[in-house]
């Protein structure tokens, strides 16, 4: 059976959500079933959608009750012959919720971060609208679950990773320009310096890095709110040659792809999803143990992990794996044999698996409903 699936995302910028929410659509496309996406016009996700020959239509909420925009897409429910709305991200729900209200459409939200819930009546009313929550991983479902979610309204299905790219890792001369030395070991995070992700977390643990590998060079290819106190904990360091930040980068792969070590410094994290490039790309990980983490990074098979918020121990998890070509040979091996788990592939089989449940009981609702209001 076909389907015809819109897919919301009213989200500015390019993160880890966004381009789940566009792998999912294209593979749904490939498989014959009709993704619609609604994105905010002019942003990465409606450019790079469009390109891909999806459907798309202008989702450009002023704020979360903005019936505007809720009325826009729900004239796309009745003219497209909508079958499901899947809300990829948070600020997407509430329109998505609204917009569904008082159709046969069900809504399907995802969940990509440990953070609970809040606890307003908003949220409660815009999460209990939705007929099943994805959750990226088992640590975010245990959020959801303390948040007052039913499990029974949960299924975990990671995110997922298109496992048939090559590695084509920065050649020598941009990593020379980014301020990485001709064979200087190379630690790469690709994270938003966000509270999160705790950037000073990495700084600092590059700092202790570098007193047993001192001439280790960090990039952190990313950018965000955080960033000039993250540059000022450099300073404060000393470390200005040895952290270099790079700011947002659409070549953030081939990065990723020439590290000796990519690294995720998170507090909380809802599965680290760039993780997964460093799976493909056979880059050994050290990272915290923060949420979804370790459902991604098995310690001492394809990664070292260490305790948030920790830098020396951030650090040491560093050093060891640089210091040990012999484990980093292995733990790659093993990185590249986990990737195929979260093939974009797999992913898709699950959340159609979501899908059908959802519309089967949806149908069952209705026949239910049908058959009593016809019993004398």
């Amino acid at each position: 059976m076909t389907l015809t699936i819109l897919h919301a995302d009213s989200e500015r910028g390019w993160r880890g959500g966004e381009r789940q929410a566009l792998w999912l659509a294209v593979e749904l496309a490939h498989r014959g079933h009709a993704s619609i996406v609604a994105a905010r016009a002019g942003e990465p996700l409606a450019q790079r959608a469009a390109a891909a020959g999806l459907e798309v239509v202008e989702c450009n909420p002023a704020s979360e009750l903005d019936l505007r925009a809720v009325w826009r897409l729900r004239r796309v429910l009745g003219a497209r012959g909508v079958e499901l709305v899947h809300a990829h991200t948070a600020h997407a729900v509430a329109i998505a919720a609204l917009a569904t209200m008082g159709t046969r459409v069900p809504l399907v939200v995802s969940r990509r971060v440990d953070f609970p819930l809040r606890r307003n009546p908003g949220t409660r009313w815009k999460y209990g609208r939705a007929a099943m929550i994805v959750a990226v991983s088992h640590a975010v479902e245990r959020v959801l679950i303390a948040s007052g979610v039913g499990a029974n309204r949960i299924r975990v299905v990671p995110d997922g990773v298109d496992v048939h790219r090559a590695a084509r890792p920065a050649p020598p001369a941009l990593l020379a320009s980014l301020g990485v030395a001709p064979g200087a070991p190379l630690v790469v995070q690709v994270a938003q310096l966000v509270g999160h992700k705790d950037p000073v977390n990495f700084v600092r643990a590059m700092g202790r890095a570098r007193e047993r590998v001192p001439n280790v060079v960090g990039l952190l290819v990313g950018d965000g709110p955080l960033r000039t106190h993250a540059e000022a904990e450099a300073r404060a360091l000393g470390l200005e040659a040895a952290v270099r930040f790079t700011g947002f980068r659409t070549d953030a792969d081939s990065l990723l792809a020439a590290a000796d070590v990519a690294c995720l410094s998170s507090r909380e994290e809802g599965m680290g999803s760039v993780l997964l490039d460093a799976l493909v790309f056979g880059v050994p990980v050290a990272a915290t143990s923060a949420g979804g983490i370790p459902e991604v990074v098995t310690h001492g098979a394809t990664g070292l992990l260490a305790v948030p918020a920790n830098p020396a121990a951030l650090g040491d998890a560093i050093a060891t794996l640089l210091g040990d070509a012999a484990m980093r040979s292995r733990f790659a091996a093993n990185a590249r044999a986990r990737a195929s788990d979260f093939s974009v592939e797999r992913m898709t089989d699950r959340t159609i698996a979501v899908y059908d449940e959802v519309l089967a009981a949806a149908s069952g609702a209705r026949t239910s409903r049908a058959s009593s209001s016809s019993s004398p």
